[in-house]
């Protein structure tokens, strides 16, 4: 298989920009690795490219579940890497876009996936909502303090996974987490960019949301019934509690803009924990001729897609 070329980092970087660009001048396709973009519906909130602005260029793994549905990284490995074979045997690049770092690293990565047990699930979910999803993080911590490390205490769907898990196997969850082993050839190429001017661009993004009709879609979505996961993404969580009347409008596009920037850290974060990853400086004029410089390099075998510099710039983890 050619060298899957990933474009990952933190929201409002440009990620989609520049895979587009890649995928253009490479005779590529674009593999979606958000989670959120997964969805059918939730367009605006994820910023997902409509199809009149992709260039013609085939996008895959976008508007694949309902909003009902929860999202499985075992699915999407399965039908992603399907996505690479078949795009590889098209003699087409694949280019992986996405932020959301395990459906990057599930894309990537060797991955075990422990089996699931829905009585042991449900019993947990139900303590979320008896002691708080901050109670079972603390649980996590007593067993697990690797995971609890990387998952936050308000993501009850991955500590009531990382619990279920623990529960089934007698292992640590973090046991079973993918390692930075490329199980699919890849060069990742990683966007950084100055934590102010990053800040002005998300409060644009949430600006330009709501005048798109960001409210108006979160509405039409719960009226057919949203599912727990896409309930909680950054951007509808907030519509849904104005919509409920906890939050005036002023208060919700506040809170998707702190919510907003509170995700870019802990993308770089998952990121910038990754040697692999080469990094870019986003504003950089030459970006897409640097971007495919490293593709050239790393295609000639003269650059190891698995080490990185040692010393990338990460100015959002300072």
């Amino acid at each position: 298989m050619s060298l899957v070329i990933a474009v990952v980092g933190p929201t409002a970087t440009g990620k989609s920009d520049l895979g587009l660009a890649l995928a253009e001048r490479l005779g590529g396709e674009i593999v979606n690795a958000d989670a959120m973009q997964l969805y059918r519906g939730m367009d605006i909130g994820t910023a997902k490219l409509p199809p009149a602005e992709r260039r013609g260029i085939p996008h895959h793994q976008l508007d694949v579940l309902d909003v009902d549905q929860d999202a499985s990284v075992a699915d999407y490995q399965r039908a992603a890497r399907a996505d690479l074979a078949a795009i590889d045997a098209r003699g087409a690049r694949a280019v992986a876009v996405g932020g959301s770092g395990l459906y990057v690293r599930t894309l990537l990565d060797h991955m075990d996936f422990p089996g699931t047990d829905p009585d042991a699930r449900a019993q947990l979910e139900e303590r979320v909502e008896v002691e708080g999803s901050r109670a079972l993080h603390a649980e996590l911590e007593r067993l697990d303090p690797v995971a609890a490390a990387g998952i936050g205490p308000r993501n009850a769907r991955r500590i009531v996974r990382a619990l279920e898990v623990i529960g089934l196997t007698g292992r640590p969850y973090s046991a079973s987490l993918p390692q930075h082993v490329y199980e699919v050839p890849a060069l990742q190429l990683g966007l950084d960019c100055d934590r102010a001017v990053l800040d002005a661009r998300i409060e644009a993004r949430v600006e330009h949301m709501w005048e798109a009709g960001l409210v108006e879609e979160v509405r039409a979505l719960a009226a057919h019934g949203i599912g727990r996961t896409a309930s909680r993404a950054v951007g509808y969580a907030e519509v849904l509690a104005l919509l409920r009347g906890e939050l005036s409008a002023p208060e919700a596009r506040a809170a998707i803009a702190a919510g907003t920037r509170r995700l870019a850290r802990k993308q770089m974060g998952w990121f910038g924990r990754d040697p692999r990853v080469h990094w870019l400086d986003a504003r950089d004029p030459t970006l897409v001729d640097r971007a495919l410089e490293l593709v050239a390099a790393a295609d000639a075998g003269t650059l190891d897609p698995a080490t990185a510099d040692p010393a990338p710039r990460r100015s959002l983890g300072s």
